[in-house]
This record gives C-alpha cells, sequence and structure tokens, in this order.
C-alpha cells in the first residue's frame, strides 16, 4: 500500500509538472479547452489542465517567405512568359492562423498564382518589363487584403525574374541595339554641331578683334595727324608772333598777301607786279629767317 501511494504521488506529480508550459521569444500557442478554442499564450510561463486543456497548435512570429516557381502567365498582348516572384509574411493572429484556413501555404501559394496571372494580364509585354513596383504594390494590397481573414499579414511581394519568349528576346534585343545607335548618332550629331558652333564663334571673335584693330589703327594715325597739323599750326603762330614783334602787325598783314601772290602765281606763266613796300618787305623777313637760323 505504501508503495501504491508514492507511486501515485509521484505520477500526480509528473501530470503537474507536464501541466506547466514555457512558450518561448516569437511563439505563439493556441490553447483549446475540451475541443474548443480558450486561449492564446504567448511568451512567457503557462499552466494547463491535464486531460482538458491541449495545444492545437504552435505558431511562429517570425517574418516567413514563399518561394514560389515560375508560373506561366499571359500578357494584355498575347505574350506568354515565365514570372516567379517572392511573397513576405508574418502571422498577425494566431487564432485565425489556426482555424481560418486547412492549409495557409497552400492557400497562399493558390491565391498568389491567380492574382500574379490576373495582375500581369492587365499590362502588356512593355509595361510589365518596366512595372514591376507596380505589380509588386498590387501583388501585395490584393494578397493583404485576401489573407486577413486567415490571420496572415503580408508584408511585401517581390518579382524576382521576367522571363519573356526567345523571339520576343531577340526583338528587343534588335530593338536596344538599334536604340542605341540612335543615340549614339544623335551624340555624333550633336558633337558636330558643337564644333561647328565653336569655329564660328573663333571667326567671329577673329573678325571682331580684326575690325577693332583697324579702327584702333584709323584712330591712332588720325591723332597723329591731327598732332602733326596742330605742331605745324603751332609754329606757323610762333612765326606770325615773332614777325609782328618785328615789323608789327601792318607789316604781317602785308607778308601774308604777298604769300597768297606767291601761291597764286604758282608753277603759272603769269606775270605779277608786287609793290616795292612788299619786295622790301619780303626781303626783310628773308633776313629774319637767316637771322634765326643763324
Amino acid at each position: 500500500m505504501y508503495y501504491v501511494v508514492i507511486a501515485l504521488a509521484i505520477f500526480i506529480l509528473l501530470i503537474v509538472i507536464g501541466g506547466v508550459k514555457i512558450v518561448p521569444q516569437s511563439r505563439a500557442w493556441v490553447l483549446e479547452r475540451l475541443g474548443g478554442y480558450y486561449a492564446t499564450w504567448n511568451v512567457g510561463l503557462h499552466i494547463m489542465i491535464p486531460f482538458i486543456d491541449r495545444v492545437a497548435k504552435k505558431v511562429s512570429l517570425k517574418e516567413a517567405l514563399f518561394d514560389y516557381e515560375p508560373q506561366p502567365v499571359i500578357t494584355k498582348d498575347n505574350v506568354t512568359m515565365l514570372v516567379d516572384s517572392v511573397v513576405f509574411y508574418q502571422i498577425a493572429d494566431p487564432k485565425l492562423y489556426a482555424y481560418g484556413v486547412e492549409n495557409p501555404k497552400l492557400a497562399i501559394d493558390k491565391l498568389t498564382t491567380t492574382t500574379l496571372r490576373n495582375v500581369v494580364g492587365e499590362l502588356e509585354l512593355d509595361e510589365t518589363l518596366s512595372s514591376r513596383d507596380t505589380i509588386n504594390g498590387k501583388l501585395r494590397s490584393i494578397l493583404d487584403d485576401a489573407t486577413d481573414a486567415w490571420g496572415i499579414k503580408v508584408n511585401r511581394v517581390e518579382v524576382k525574374n521576367i522571363d519573356p519568349p526567345g523571339s520576343i528576346k531577340d526583338a528587343m534585343e534588335k530593338q536596344m541595339r538599334a536604340e542605341r545607335e540612335r543615340r549614339a548618332a544623335i551624340l555624333v550629331a550633336e558633337g558636330e554641331k558643337q564644333s561647328a558652333i565653336l569655329k564660328a564663334e573663333g571667326e567671329k571673335q577673329s573678325v571682331i578683334l580684326q575690325a577693332e584693330a583697324r579702327k584702333e589703327a584709323a584712330i591712332r594715325e588720325a591723332e597723329g595727324e591731327a598732332q602733326a597739323i596742330l605742331a605745324v599750326q603751332k609754329a606757323t603762330a610762333d612765326g606770325l608772333a615773332m614777325i609782328k614783334q618785328t615789323i608789327g602787325a601792318e607789316g604781317a598783314i602785308k607778308l601774308k598777301s604777298f604769300e597768297a601772290l606767291q601761291k597764286v602765281a604758282d608753277g603759272k606763266s603769269t606775270k605779277i607786279i608786287i609793290p616795292s613796300e612788299i619786295q622790301n618787305l619780303a626781303g626783310l623777313v628773308t633776313g629774319i629767317a637767316e637771322l634765326v637760323k643763324g
């Protein structure tokens, strides 16, 4: 009897110890009592009633991903190509995840495939190749709305690869080669245009500089002639002033008259009668000039 009591006590102790549960970090346990949902246990120590409570599902709260195999999709312009994608998701409600759908991973797989075909089917080939961000955004929005009832939060969707048929690849390569050649021709034309503009600008500057040089030379020449004329006029004025001082104003007037007569008779066989006063005055001026030279 003593051993039976000890054995019973040990059995009860083991049952009690077995009812003590510790939920680790980033995990959640769904607890059922008498076959129905009772509670969701988060990280920490918990006590369950043996034979009445049971852990229905252990759920990881970490972000996970589904990496799908390439799926054949048809674009709006009837081009069939292979598209593969990655879905990053996280369990937001363990209860809904446990009771919302029979096989959550399979459900997300099928939903992603059908949604991808619907989204790509609304786009043409060029739009599909250049609008990955748009495709990712639409996929994430649709999947996130659909999986709310399953307790799943779709954080993001990434289209990894879009593989069009070989004939489309060849056509795209030819198009890209033609585009590169067109851009190269444009760059060459732009370079020639810039070169011609620079050459014209250089010739223009050269003509302007030559014109400015000729203008400057003409100005300098005119200034030199003006200074020479001023020097002659000054010398003439100084000579007249000296004559005035020597022979007086009346004599200077007579001398100017004599010079005028000389100009009249210059190079002409003309007889001119010069008054005796002017002849005497001319002789006097000649004498003064010789004295000045001496």
